[in-house]
């Protein structure tokens, strides 16, 4: 975090990323080279799965990855810590409510782009015989 970022941050509230979740919430505690921030709400509910072997449902452990409960406290690198305007901090249950439901959106067009992109390719293979 910069230290115009760190100023900005030191008024309260940020934006930080957690695993491969992204967050609203206050700063709790600066550090170096991590800080403390407390969880108000889920702005990108964190992904599941092996992140090795992303989009892989064959993997010998899928991962389940649960949101930061609400007002959690995550010790989080700087670099991942930014300033977040107050007045757009949802409620919690909202926010998480809301964020699963994207991450669903998402999911379910990449299972119709797969299923498109499947189509297409069998189309295209029997142009090749």
């Amino acid at each position: 975090m910069s230290d115009d970022n760190q100023a900005k941050a030191a008024e309260g509230w940020v934006r930080f990323v957690y695993k491969t979740g992204e967050y609203a919430g206050r700063l709790v505690e600066q550090g170096s080279p991590r800080s403390v921030v407390e969880t108000l709400a889920v702005l990108r509910h964190p992904e599941q799965g092996d992140l090795h072997h992303p989009y892989d449902p064959d993997v010998p452990f899928f991962h389940e990855r649960r949101a930061l409960a609400h007002r959690e406290k995550a010790l989080v690198p700087n670099r991942d810590i930014q300033p977040h305007a107050a007045a757009d901090l949802p409620e919690y249950e909202a926010s998480r409510e809301q964020a699963v439901a994207r991450m669903l959106e998402e999911l379910d067009r990449l299972q119709r782009w797969a299923a498109r992109a499947a189509d297409q390719l069998r189309t295209v293979s029997a142009d090749y015989r």
